[in-house]
């Protein structure tokens, strides 16, 4: 399994092309121009299956128009944030003065999903609280440890945002529990900032599981 970051748009959100050894691949949020990703898509010689969307917020999908003509399978969301990419003031993108409104996924995902690309394998775990649909993909390949793509829910020392429309932090931290049963060596490749693992977050993350009465 290979992996290149992006960071995209005006937030730097981490945008994650990853691939297989065959060149079978899919992207996660592309949150701003993709010209760097379509370049590396066409030098690498990728065959894009899908783009997953964390979540939808404007700052995760705002370069999905141009890059969703790669993707052969076309675009993927949560069911419960479907309706946010084609309305500004759901995507939040009418309070920048963007107005931001995006053509329907291809299809919507449920908590469980499983999906391929290549020889990888793709689950969504539904993890609500920064959005009602907020998601993380777990992305395993044979013989090798999984990964996981933690979108907004889960960063390195803290956790996405709950005062926002559709967001509840009781929601978020139960979320959370959802994460505490992977391994402490799992590697987390989240929306904002740096890396990080299961165990950094198990042991020193003010709102892991058990941290907050």
């Amino acid at each position: 399994m290979k992996l290149q970051r992006f960071a995209l748009g005006a937030l730097w959100t981490n945008g994650y092309l990853v691939y297989d050894g065959s060149g079978a691949g899919f992207f996660v949020d592309p949150g701003g121009d993709p010209a760097e990703v379509i370049a590396a898509i066409e030098e690498k010689r990728i065959r894009l299956e899908y783009i997953f969307l964390t979540h939808g917020h404007a700052d995760h999908i705002a370069g999905l128009d141009k890059l969703r003509v790669k993707a052969g399978r076309g675009v993927l969301v949560h069911e419960d944030d479907a309706s946010m990419l084609s309305v500004p003031e759901s995507n939040l993108s009418a309070f920048v003065g963007e107005r931001l409104a995006i053509a329907p996924a291809e299809a919507f995902f449920k908590d469980g999903d499983d999906f391929s690309a290549g020889n990888l394998s793709i689950r969504a775990i539904h993890t609500p609280g920064h959005t009602r649909g907020s998601s993380c993909f777990l992305v395993e390949e044979a013989g090798e440890s999984p990964i996981l793509l933690s979108g907004d829910t889960l960063f390195a020392g803290s956790v996405g945002r709950s005062d926002l429309p559709g967001g509840d932090e009781r929601v978020l931290l139960a979320s959370l529990g959802k994460l505490g049963s992977f391994p402490d060596s799992m590697k987390v490749f989240p929306g904002h900032g740096p890396g990080t693992t299961i165990g950094e977050e198990r042991r020193g993350n003010p709102f892991w599981p058990g941290r907050i009465s």
